[in-house]
């Protein structure tokens, strides 16, 4: 049966004298309110109320409402919906009325301290109080966009390079956005699918059930006559913010000037050259044509298609730059609670697959979806396949770099030093004008980074609690003010997508509690690579 809606439908939680009046589809019934999420992490906020509209029920060829049953999880949770501000003027605004209000809380916060005496107060950031930490959080969530990215970028390594409150913030709101209403969803898919793509779909669920940076994801059914099966089909509908793509340099400029202002950032952090970074991969993602190519070469037998280990979904042909439109798959993120609770072989299979997926992207397809978020990946207990959903960000590299870092990888799990400096050097991680401090800790931190590849490492390699990992992420942290005082050069472009990725790997086979054998990952990818020069 398929659930369509007659009455209209007035967003309550739009802008004032901005609500619109929208035929809408019901939302699919749950069968479980502790059902696993599925492709994407839910937001977990204030309740979304929805007023219930009138509905007639249609019954269809197929049975549609059976199929969303037994397949989607809840759609009621608790999310929170705000209107994406998607002119360059109102966006100002906003962030004109963010900077305005946190100075104000630094004078407040300055004023109360002229009355106290407290030492440890007098030595902590003015901008960075609670009151402060809670305006940044409000407004950073409702903007969406390269505000919610920069959390990601700067927030998902475990490396600690920012101030604890700033980390805090930035945690926080990679996992709250907002997601827009109904009226201004509505827009979006009829300026880029058409006024007729309600057709599409046998069914379509309005509230989202996910929301992240530049996007909010649906459940729908594509019906039977739009399916490349022919069927009707479970889909996840990725549907792009208004505008969004538009407004990253200007966000970007926004944020810059706030963070500055507060001198919030380490010097050696490179602002400029991290921000640049950022607006590229922000670029590349607002395109979810690119992202669909991605989907559809990571499936082909060249990348992933003839390896059984993982789940690549198929794309719909009529997706856009601004619409996504994907096959569902039933897993749970591999960082989610549900996932602790499996065995340890489980666990170890699923780190396994991830880190090798790492170094094959690298060294074997040179393409890399540089995103660590672990609610990218999914683990289908049935199916035991580890399932990629997000390709947005993907980045490939030329085969001289991956050249280069691979010598520099090989020097680094060789401990050779030298080695290590040399191609270092060619790669631009150093000028040749560092001193022996600066020289020292980033030699060191590669040969950190590299020692579950060494042959001297005892296999399989533990990444729990209590194992030798932590110490040595705990040693590379201890690199990292060093290098942030002495650097003389910001890393190479490449490394600022890569690293994040193969770190949060290693992050997540820590929190996993995994053992993996990382050198026979190593040896069966490397030993094959084909070296131009």
């Amino acid at each position: 049966m398929s659930v369509l809606v007659n009455s209209k439908h007035t967003d309550i939680l739009s802008d004032p004298g901005e609500a619109h009046s929208t035929p809408v589809f019901q939302p699919l019934p749950s069968p479980d309110p502790a059902a696993p999420l599925g492709t994407l992490s839910a937001v977990h906020d204030t309740p979304f109320i929805d007023p219930a509209p009138e509905i007639t029920i249609e019954k269809t060829p197929n049975d549609v409402e059976a199929l969303s049953e037994r397949s989607f999880p809840d759609t009621t949770r608790h999310l929170q919906s705000s209107k994406v501000p998607s002119s360059r003027i109102g966006r100002l605004f906003h962030y004109g009325g963010l900077a305005a209000s946190l100075g104000y809380g630094a004078a407040s916060e300055l004023l109360r301290r002229s009355t106290r005496s407290s030492d440890s107060e007098h030595n902590t950031s003015l901008m960075m109080t609670e009151a402060n930490l809670t305006r940044l959080v409000s407004k950073l969530t409702q903007m969406r966009g390269a505000a919610l990215k920069v959390g990601q970028f700067l927030s998902i390594q475990d490396t600690h390079v920012l101030p604890p409150e700033l980390e805090k913030v930035f945690r926080h709101v990679q996992d709250s956005a907002h997601y827009m209403p109904n009226w201004q969803m509505e827009q979006v898919m009829t300026s880029s699918i058409g006024p007729s793509w309600r057709d599409i779909f046998a069914s379509f669920t309005p509230i989202p059930f996910a929301a992240a940076s530049i996007g909010q994801v649906h459940h729908a059914v594509l019906a039977a006559h739009s399916s490349p099966t022919g069927q009707d089909e479970r889909v996840a509908v990725k549907i792009q913010f208004p505008n969004i793509r538009q407004s990253v340099e200007s966000d970007l400029g926004y944020l810059k000037a706030i963070l500055t202002a507060g001198r919030l950032l380490p010097r050696g952090l490179f602002l400029d050259k991290t921000l640049a970074a950022m607006k590229e991969e922000l670029a590349d993602e607002c395109d979810y044509t690119r992202e669909a190519s991605f989907l559809r070469a990571f499936a082909e037998p060249s990348h992933l298609g003839s390896d059984a280990r993982f789940k690549v979904p198929w794309v719909w042909s009529g997706s856009t730059d601004r619409v996504l439109v994907m096959e569902h798959v039933d897993g749970v993120s591999v960082g989610g609670d549900d996932v602790k609770k499996l065995s340890q072989q489980d666990r170890d299979d699923i780190a396994t697959r991830v880190i090798d997926l790492c170094l094959k992207e690298l060294f074997v397809f040179r393409e890399m979806q540089t995103d660590p978020n672990w609610s990218n990946f999914l683990w289908n207990a049935e199916t035991r396949q580890v399932e990629l959903v997000d390709f947005g960000a993907t980045r490939a590299y030329s085969v001289e770099f991956i050249d280069n870092w691979l010598h520099l990888l090989q020097a680094a799990a060789s401990s050779d030093r030298d080695a290590c400096r040399e191609w270092s050097l060619k790669l631009g991680y150093l000028t040749g004008e560092e001193n022996e401090t600066m020289l020292n800790a980033h030699i060191t931190s590669m040969a950190l980074l590299a020692t579950p590849f060494r042959a001297d490492t005892p296999q399989p390699f533990s990444f729990g609690q209590g194992s030798s990992w932590a110490s040595i992420t705990a040693e590379i942290r201890a690199q990292i003010p060093v290098m942030l005082k002495y650097r003389l050069t910001p890393p190479p472009r490449e490394t600022y997508s890569l690293n994040r990725k193969l770190s949060g790997a290693f992050l997540l086979a820590s929190r996993l509690g995994a053992q993996v054998d990382c050198k026979a990952i190593w040896d069966d990818i490397v030993d094959e690579y084909q070296f131009t020069t």
